[in-house]
């Protein structure tokens, strides 16, 4: 018995910001060199009433068009922009959702990798005979946590959010995954204020750094350059790690679906693993980094331009925020 991704479906909320929108704002930025570079041209951003919960929402009851939402097993719903500290978010969409009241809900909190990890837990509870079919849901709302005066992280993320239902089939269609933590880079991508270890701060003192930009504790802070360099120091041996533990070779794979955090990022890895273009995904020009919702997005734009009906060998790897990553490889047909 094994496991197998059989849908995706996924939303971005209405308000769309494109790169001549935040040029108006910041008439000094280059986002002509910021779109060549980076690789984005939209994002799309919650109104001020909206969350990640209605978003997420959206995205399952897209799926449960084609989908009987009565045979969902477990909720496991992966965000960062939780609708409260407690209770669990997973709880509320169930009842939103109006599914069964004999299932699990779980919420995890993890970013850019969070997608990854959520397929390998889904496949541990469908492998071990405990459910048949999970629903996979990540939702973030960055827009929320950012600087309005943040012109780098305002350019960079997108909100979104995407259900990707895994279930029960009888041949191994996801292998064996792999995982890296270093929480001595946590303060890396943070949002310090606001939890457990400091409260929010109505007088919190503006920052500035980088090229002009500016946050607050109570905002999302990132270390640009710091998070480049985890991610181009470890990832590409981590990618190599995923290959040998499952006996294959980068001509092995149909594709590789990184997480699409930046495209000059994405095609220096891609570089460094020596990948071809043609086999390595990199298109986040519509939607920008939606951080846990970018994996499960660039499979669902993949798997739509396919045209055979061939089974696809992938590797999905996600990192970032934590420092985390995580990754394997899965087997899946193209029409998510």
């Amino acid at each position: 018995m094994g496991a197998q991704i059989k849908k995706i479906e996924y939303v971005f909320p209405e308000n769309k910001i494109t790169n001549q929108d935040l040029k108006n704002e910041f008439p000094g930025y280059d986002f002509e060199r910021f779109e060549e570079k980076v690789g984005i041209k939209t994002r799309y951003i919650v109104s001020e009433n909206e969350t990640g919960l209605d978003l997420a929402e959206k995205a399952c009851h897209k799926l449960f068009e084609s989908y009987d939402k009565n045979k969902i097993d477990y909720i496991l719903y992966c965000t960062q922009s939780p609708e409260y500290y407690l209770p669990t978010t997973a709880c509320i969409l169930q009842n939103r959702l109006g599914l069964r009241t004999d299932i699990g809900a779980l919420d995890f909190n993890l970013g850019c990798s969070g997608f990854t990890y959520g397929v390998n837990l889904a496949n541990a509870l469908i492998s071990s005979g405990q459910v048949e079919n999970v629903l996979l849901v990540t939702a973030e709302t960055y827009s929320k946590f950012i600087h309005p005066k943040d012109k780098t992280n305002r350019s960079i993320f997108g909100d979104a959010a995407a259900a990707t239902l895994i279930s029960k089939t009888d041949d191994d269609n996801v292998f064996k995954f792999k995982f890296g933590t270093d929480g001595s880079g946590y303060d890396k991508l943070i949002v310090k204020n606001g939890c457990s270890k400091f409260a929010f701060d109505p007088d919190a003192e503006q920052i500035s750094y980088g090229t002009d930009n500016i946050y607050t504790d109570n905002h999302l802070y990132m270390n640009g350059p710091e998070v480049f360099n985890f991610t181009t120091k470890v990832i590409p041996s981590f990618v190599n790690e995923i290959l040998e533990v499952n006996n294959l070779k980068v001509e092995d794979i149909d594709q590789f679906v990184f997480h699409q955090a930046n495209s000059f990022m994405l095609d220096f890895l891609r570089k460094r693993i020596k990948i071809t273009k043609e086999n390595f995904f990199n298109d986040l020009s519509d939607g920008g980094n939606t951080v846990s919702c970018t994996i499960p997005i660039a499979l669902k734009k993949y798997c739509q331009d396919i045209e055979n009906d061939n089974d696809l060998m992938l590797a999905i790897v996600g990192f970032g925020v934590g420092l985390s990553w995580s990754g394997g490889i899965i087997k899946i047909n193209n029409k998510l």
